[in-house]
């Protein structure tokens, strides 16, 4: 993790709370995108599952980091999401920001979010506001979670790991203190992402197909040196998200030495490749 100073320093390593510099995000900001994710009063019992599971941070927009009960967070970072759009836009990839870091600050957040779409067709405003977040982050000592995706009419393979290690660069020379991006083809390549970049790289959740394993797809992006997982759906739209969220954790905080790589893991996506450990 590249130097920080101040309380941008000391705010980011409350969104580690195992001290580890490893990071599991769960992001529940889903309801401006999609619609609601659970009954209203059913909420904050989602928001304890995921504290009492593990979790590092929830990321939620500002509007429900108001209704969270702040005996939750004892143990868990909140980070502002500043993003939306929803799925009935005419381009569902075109990103505004709806809240601004003091805003987020005042709300009680450790951290802000911001999504850029890179290939959508307002992608220019997007790193434009990317770039303008930064600035106030570094003005209140904030730290910015990057959620950069290939999204758009101009990207043919959003799996790419070339592709993805220049979406995660652009990241962190806009100023971003972490990056959060898509899942490579083949999983293994995500170790080129990660080398790529001198911020910590999170993974999104993997394939919503029945036959992956959120587990395996987890100790995969551990194994390509991924800093943590920044799981939302996996997580909440599971028949056990208690269960989910401990596995999870388990393999996001495991000790480097107590890793039990004796063999190496299956790349989910492709069973029959493993996947190097670096």
């Amino acid at each position: 993790m590249r130097p920080s100073s101040g309380g941008t320093a000391v705010r980011l390593a409350r969104l580690s709370r195992h001290c580890d510099e490893r990071f599991l995000f769960v992001p529940m900001d889903h309801s401006v995108a999609d619609g609601p994710i659970v009954p209203a009063a059913r909420f904050n019992g989602l928001v304890r599952t995921a504290v009492e599971g593990g979790a590092d941070a929830v990321v939620v927009h500002k509007g429900r980091a108001a209704s969270i009960e702040a005996g939750l967070l004892r143990n868990c970072s909140l980070v502002v999401h500043l993003s939306a759009s929803t799925a009935h836009a005419r381009d569902a990839d075109a990103k505004v920001l709806v809240g601004d870091v003091e805003e987020a600050v005042r709300l009680g957040a450790d951290a802000v979010s911001v999504q850029v779409n890179i290939g959508s067709e307002t992608e220019s405003r997007q790193l434009a506001d990317l770039g303008s977040v930064a600035d106030a982050c570094r003005r209140w000592n904030v730290p910015l979670l990057a959620m950069v995706y290939p999204r758009g009419p101009r990207i043919a393979d959003p799996h790419d790991p070339a592709l993805l290690s220049h979406v995660v660069n652009v990241a962190a020379d806009l100023g971003a203190d972490l990056v959060k991006t898509t899942w490579a083809t083949p999983l293994e390549r995500l170790a080129d992402v990660v080398e790529s970049c001198p911020i910590p790289v999170l993974a999104a959740g993997g394939p919503s197909s029945p036959g992956v394993d959120p587990v395996a797809y987890a100790s995969g992006v551990m194994a390509a040196g991924c800093a943590g997982l920044a799981i939302g759906r996996t997580f909440f739209e599971s028949s056990s998200p208690a269960r989910v969220i401990r596995a999870l954790s388990a393999v996001v905080h495991r000790a480097p030495a107590d890793a039990g790589h004796d063999s190496l893991p299956a790349d989910p996506l492709d069973p029959a490749r493993p996947v190097p450990v670096r």
